[in-house]
Order: structure tokens, then C-alpha cells, then sequence
């Protein structure tokens, strides 16, 4: 109802639902984005930092190395005009470490094939230098301190310390380049991220935006609906009221019908019985007769009429009795039920496990006749419900269970039930000859019968069953397959209340 009232005073709630649905899908996109823009420029802010920190370690090398060659150009110049032991003992530490520095200098660089290139230069300049710094040491040590000096003189060791000092100052300015490099990557990777938080933001005030104007109209929409069901069910209870009365007085007069019609065929019918029993009487008067007559004077008795007499004759009364007697059935059948559709309904406890107990006693002979077994499975729930009705109801499918089971395979029936909710199912199940599928509905009907017709039976016991099931406020149905046995599920409310049960 709400969605007709909708549709007819603006916005359709399928529209708006999917139009919210759209826009918080826009919603979520974008803050997805932004979360992946985030995730992405903090990867790339570590991967900066990483690299920032490297160039850091890289000048710090470099450093490392320019200092350790200008500690031992000193150590050795003290030791070549003293001649003091701590300065070669300066010297000969710097000779030992420098070579790790290198090392670490060229591992960090592995990465920089310029400043690889740079280092082997820088390598081959400084071996040239210790070679010669190494043999004024050993003149001065060999005790020619004069030898030393004038070898220290003629070298051209400013000119060397000058170009390994240009070429450490090359190898830092590349790092604060690269520095450069990155930190100008680095701001175009926050202009990007904040490009997206921005288009990002606009999409969410976007969908925002338009996820309340749509609310806004369908909240609009949804009190004029509001107020035109108001109006309507301020008038459709009275319209149930008016409604269900008639109802109640068209079936008090479809009951009043049933009844009337089924007891005035009934004197017809029984007028019919009477005058059959009279003919029966009349055709064995006649049959007397033709005995008689074939007796004293056959020659007068024709063959039809020997074969009216006793063959044509017999044969119809049967017909006709057999006709009435199952008329008969019909009619009693027809004030049963409207008997019962009249019939007050009057909920009170009913404990189902003693009711089914009781049922089986009932039917015992039939059952130990049929060779079968009638179980309870678990505790079955108890109701408030009618009792009469609901005695019915199980007699009526416990004996069908047992008249149709599979002869040749020992019958089982059993009986189960749970409670859901303020619902409760029972499961009335045999093992019998089953139903086929094209006659589950069918068997529910008046008059109507499945299968093999070798038991006794109008076809009412089941229309019965649902019948008395609808009053009590329930439904029933069955699941069967030919050959492999039925199952009847009654569905009915655990408590039955006095307007449930009413015609």
C-alpha cells in the first residue's frame, strides 16, 4: 500500500532506494580512494624518508673517508719532522681503516653507478698517494730522516690532496642533487594526495548532498502517503467489519443450504429405498412364478422373460440399491460436514501425546490386523485448540495411514511434532503406498480419491481434515512419492483464540 501511495505522490521508493544506494556507493568509493591515495603517499613518504636517510649515510662516508686521508697526510707529517712514535702508530690505524670506509662507502653506493665510477677513481688516486707516503716512511724509519724530507719535498702532494678533496666535495654534491631530486618527487607526491583528498571530499559532499535532498523528498512523499493510509484505514476497519459479516452470513447460508438440500434429498431418496425394497419382493414373487409355471407348463414361459425374471431383473434392483446406499453415504457425508461448520468452536488443553495414545487404541484391531506399528517421536507439543476438532483430525489421518500402507512391507507410522514460535507442526509419516505427485492438492478435495479405490470410502475424510484445520487456524499439506510412504504436516497455532475458530 505504502509504495502504490508513494508512487502516486512523487518519488518512487524503488527509484530513491536505488539512488541512495548509488550515492553511498559514490560515497564509499571515494573515501576508499582517498584511504588508497593515503596509503599510497605514506608508502611513498617511507620510501623517501629511506632514501633521505641513505644520502645522509652516503655524505657521512664520504666525510669519513676525507677524513681518515687527511688524519694520516698529518700523521705522517709529524712523524717525518719528529719522528714520534704515536704519529706512525696514527698512520699505520688510518692505513688499516681506510679500506673498510671504502668498502662501506661503495656498498652504500651500489645503487649509483656514477658514484661507483667516482670511487674507483677515487680508489686508484688514493693507492698512488699511499704508495708514496709509504716510502717516505720507510726512509725515515730506515734512518735517513734526511732522505725522507727531501723525497717529501719533490712530491706533489697538495696537488693530490686537492683533487681527492674536489672529487669527495663531486661525490656530496651528487647526493644533495639526488637529495633535491627526491624532495621535488616527494611535494609532487603530496600535490597528487591532496588532488585526490580534494576530488575525493567533493564526491562524498556530493553524494551527501543529493543522498538528503532525495531523503528530504522522499520523507516529503512518504507523510502525504502517511496521511492518505491514515485516511484509508481510518475507514477499512469498518469496511473488514461490514465485510466479514456478510461473509458470516453467506456461509451460515451456504451451511443452511448444505443442510437443507442434503435432508430434502433424503425423502426422495428413501421413498426410492422403500420401493426398492417393494420390487425386490415383487421380482421374487415373479421368480416364484416362472419356477411354477416352468413346472407345470413350460411351454408357456419364453426365454425373456425366464431371463427378466431372473437374471435382468436381480440385476437392476442391485444396481439401484447399491446407487442409493452410496447416495445415502454422499448425503450423510454432506450434514457431517455442515453439521460441523456450524458446530461452536471452544479452545481448551489438549495433551497431544495422550490424544494420540488414545487414537491408537482406537484403531488397535485395525492396526494389529494391518501387521503396523503407531509411534510418538519425542514429546509432542500440547495446544489450545478444540478438542473434538483436533481428535478428528488425527483419527482421521492416523486410520488413513494405516488403511493405505504397502501390503507386503510392514507398516510404520509415526507421529512427531515442534513448537516455532507460537506455531507448532505435526508430521503424521507411513511407509505406505504413497500418493503421486499430480494428487497432493487433489486429495484435499470433496469426493475426491487417489490411487488404487480398493478401501472403502467417499472422499471426504481429508476435505474433513482441511476443512477442521482452517477453522482451528492452521493449513495442511503432504509430501509423498508413490511407493515410498507419505508425510502430512499440520501447521496450526499453539493457542487458539475464540475469533480464530469462528465460520
Amino acid at each position: 500500500m505504502v509504495p502504490t501511495l508513494v508512487s502516486r505522490f512523487g518519488v518512487r521508493e524503488s527509484f530513491a532506494r536505488q539512488f541512495l544506494i548509488v550515492c553511498m556507493a559514490l560515497g564509499f568509493l571515494a573515501l576508499i580512494a582517498a584511504g588508497v591515495g593515503a596509503a599510497w603517499l605514506t608508502s611513498r613518504n617511507q620510501d623517501h624518508t629511506r632514501w633521505v636517510n641513505h644520502t645522509y649515510q652516503v655524505e657521512v662516508a664520504i666525510g669519513e673517508v676525507s677524513v681518515l686521508i687527511e688524519r694520516g697526510e698529518a700523521s705522517r707529517r709529524g712523524y717525518l719532522l719528529t719522528r714520534q712514535q704515536p704519529y706512525l702508530d696514527t698512520y699505520n690505524d688510518v692505513a688499516a681503516k681506510l679500506p673498510l670506509a671504502f668498502d662501506r662507502l661503495q656498498q652504500l653506493t651500489s645503487d649509483n653507478p656514477v658514484q661507483q665510477a667516482a670511487i674507483d677513481v677515487f680508489k686508484t688516486r688514493l693507492t698512488e698517494l699511499k704508495a708514496r707516503r709509504d716510502a717516505t716512511l720507510a726512509l725515515a724509519q730506515a734512518g735517513q730522516p734526511d732522505a725522507a724530507i727531501a723525497e717529501f719535498a719533490t712530491e706533489s702532494v697538495p696537488r693530490r690532496m686537492m683533487k681527492l678533496r674536489d672529487m669527495a666535495a663531486a661525490m656530496r654534491d651528487r647526493e644533495k642533487q639526488l637529495l633535491i631530486t627526491r624532495d621535488a618527487e616527494q611535494q609532487d607526491n603530496i600535490r597528487a594526495f591532496y588532488i585526490t583528498l580534494a576530488l575525493a571530499g567533493l564526491f562524498v559532499v556530493l553524494a551527501a548532498l543529493a543522498s538528503l535532498a532525495t531523503i528530504l523528498r522522499y520523507t516529503r512523499d512518504l507523510n502525504a502517503s502517511r496521511d492518505a493510509l491514515r485516511d484509508f484505514a481510518d475507514s477499512l476497519e469498518e469496511q473488514v467489519d461490514a465485510r466479514t459479516a456478510d461473509l458470516s452470513r453467506a456461509n451460515d447460508e451456504i451451511q443452511r443450504f448444505a443442510y437443507i438440500v442434503s435432508h430434502d434429498l433424503r425423502s426422495p431418496l428413501v421413498n426410492v429405498m422403500g420401493f426398492t425394497a417393494e420390487l425386490d419382493g415383487a421380482a421374487a414373487a415373479i421368480s416364484a412364478l416362472i419356477d411354477r409355471a416352468e413346472q407345470d407348463a413350460p411351454q408357456i414361459v419364453s426365454e425373456e422373460a425366464r431371463l427378466a425374471a431372473r437374471e435382468d431383473l436381480p440385476e437392476a434392483i442391485g444396481f439401484i440399491r447399491t446407487s442409493t446406499q452410496k447416495m445415502d453415504r454422499l448425503i450423510n457425508a454432506i450434514l457431517k460436514l455442515s453439521r460441523e461448520g456450524r458446530r461452536t468452536i471452544a479452545p481448551a488443553p489438549v495433551g497431544m501425546d495422550a490424544l494420540v495414545e488414545t487414537i491408537g487404541r482406537s484403531l488397535q484391531h485395525l492396526i494389529d490386523d494391518k501387521g503396523a506399528t503407531l509411534s510418538i517421536d519425542g514429546k509432542l507439543p500440547d495446544l489450545v485448540t478444540d478438542r473434538l476438532a483436533i481428535e478428528q483430525i488425527f483419527s482421521n489421518l492416523i486410520e488413513n495411514a494405516v488403511k493405505y500402507l504397502q501390503p507386503g512391507r510392514p507398516g510404520r507410522i509415526v507421529v512427531r511434532g515442534k513448537r516455532v514460535g507460537p506455531r507448532v507442526t505435526f508430521e503424521i509419516e507411513d511407509n505406505g503406498r504413497g500418493i503421486g505427485p499430480a494428487d497432493h492438492t487433489r486429495v484435499f478435495d470433496l469426493f475426491r480419491r487417489a490411487g488404487n479405490q480398493d478401501q472403502p470410502g467417499e472422499g471426504i475424510g481429508l476435505a474433513h481434515v482441511r476443512a477442521l484445520a482452517y477453522r482451528l487456524g492452521g493449513v495442511i499439506d503432504v509430501s509423498s512419492e508413490l511407493g515410498k510412504g507419505a508425510t502430512f504436516r499440520l501447521d496450526l497455532p499453539a493457542t487458539l483464540h475464540e475469533t480464530e475458530g469462528k465460520p
